[in-house]
């Protein structure tokens, strides 16, 4: 499944299928779940969430989607525009993952705080 991608300054109120939506303006990208359950997946761009590369043609996002709030929990990556489906992840994957998210966060925002101050 390859996606289309559209620069946008404001996400629109309707998703259409197969488009990831970029808003530079507030770093992030949208787009309905590649499931097919339509859900929305917003990925924000951060040093400690997602980083989209744009390479004048297609559209990478890293690291993979984990749609682990979502009834499907689908997880993929998108590369060059095109979606590679990953191995569904256990309960466990999950809640390590989560919290491997969390303590990485964590440690960003205190080295960011300990530079501030000098």
């Amino acid at each position: 499944m390859k996606l289309q991608h559209k620069f946008v300054e404001f996400i629109p109120d309707l998703l259409e299928d197969g488009i990831i939506y970029i808003s530079l303006t507030y770093c992030t990208a949208i787009h309905k779940c590649v499931c097919g359950c339509n859900n929305e997946v917003v990925t924000p761009f951060s040093p400690t969430d997602w980083k989209m590369t744009f390479d004048g043609e297609t559209i990478s996002l890293s690291p993979s989607i984990g749609n682990w709030g979502f009834a499907c929990q689908s997880h993929y990556f998108i590369r060059k525009s095109k979606v590679e489906f990953a191995r569904i992840w256990s309960s466990e994957e999950i809640n390590d993952g989560v919290k491997k998210d969390e303590k990485k966060k964590k440690s960003f925002f205190l080295r960011r705080k300990k530079k501030k101050k000098k």
